[in-house]
């Protein structure tokens, strides 16, 4: 197959990138460089199977000859870049998903959006499922995000309704491992980093909200079964699997052998107390639920940042 990646040279577009080139497909990877890195993907680059075109997907895409895949990865991601970027993550959430559609549309090629958790806001449901609308504050910092995604998964049903795209959705629940920037802002990265250096690793509030981690490779084969699968409403893509954020600090600190000290800030607003997917659909559909333990994605991830270092 020839796919295209939007943010393909990303965090997430990176490793999905390599699972497609390793299966023998043809991967253009397009990327403006806001949050990804050329690095990623230097590896491919004398891949004649791999392709990176340099391009703000928020204008128009022109991409010659076939796709049988769009895969749309681009946005900003993390607290800090969507918050210092508010206006490209709406328009790359809105402009950027209704050019990649209308490419997939003149191509006829089937679409994948990567949605977030984030469309559930701060949850009043828990866990969270795929029929749940959410509890998104629209005019808060957190909303420039959450509301980009929303309206991405509107848009997205709005061409399979109208021009019967094959539209796939996923939501996508914290994700980590290698290639997460050491600036990225949320938590793994920055607890790791933390350890390692022997900087105060900062908790936000009294550390008791909780997250659900999956590890890169598992949120990968999600996806890659969900396009194997015909199936147009969300799938949630999540581990089950649920630490206070005080717990998850304390477990960085044992696996790093760091002597780093926990300290407390107040908490941003909007942030949610609690997220953990219900991925009884992801099992029954695709057949699919994470295989990588915390502890052993973690292992791979730090051993990944100590080299960087």
């Amino acid at each position: 197959m020839r796919i295209l990646i939007t943010g393909g040279a990303g965090f997430i577009g990176s490793h999905m990138a390599d699972h497609l080139i390793a299966e023998g497909h043809q991967v253009i990877a397009m990327d403006n460089l806001v949050t990804g890195d050329v690095k990623n993907i230097q590896h491919h680059r004398s891949n004649p199977n791999f392709e990176y075109i340099y391009h703000d997907v928020s204008n128009h895409i022109h991409v010659t000859g076939p796709l049988d895949w769009v895969l749309h990865f681009a946005s900003p991601a993390s607290p800090i870049d969507y918050l210092q970027l508010p206006i490209q993550t709406l328009k790359v959430g809105a402009m950027g998903t209704h050019n990649a559609l209308g490419l997939a549309k003149a191509k006829g090629a089937k679409f994948v959006l990567t949605s977030t958790s984030e469309v559930y806001g701060d949850p009043l449901v828990h866990p969270q499922h795929e029929e749940y609308w959410g509890n998104v504050n629209p005019v808060g910092p957190r909303g420039v995000y959450d509301e980009a995604k929303r309206y991405a998964e509107a848009l997205a049903m709005a061409y399979h309704r109208q021009h019967s795209i094959d539209v796939r959705i996923v939501r996508i629940f914290n994700t980590y491992g290698p290639r997460n920037r050491v600036n990225d802002g949320r938590v793994v990265p920055t607890f790791i980093n933390q350890a390692l250096h022997g900087e105060p690793i900062t908790v936000f509030g009294e550390g008791q909200q909780t997250r659900s981690f999956q590890y890169v490779d598992d949120l990968v084969a999600g996806i890659r079964r969900l396009m194997e699968v015909p199936f147009n409403k969300p799938v949630n893509i999540g581990n089950p699997i649920e630490l206070t954020i005080l717990e998850f600090a304390k477990l960085i600190l044992r696996l790093t052998n760091s002597r780093s000290e926990i300290i407390y800030r107040p908490l941003p607003q909007d942030d949610p107390k609690n997220r953990k997917p219900d991925i009884s659909r992801a099992r029954e559909v695709l057949g699919w639920e994470p295989r990588v333990p915390v502890e052993e994605g973690l292992q791979k991830t730090i051993a990944w940042y100590r080299e960087l270092m």
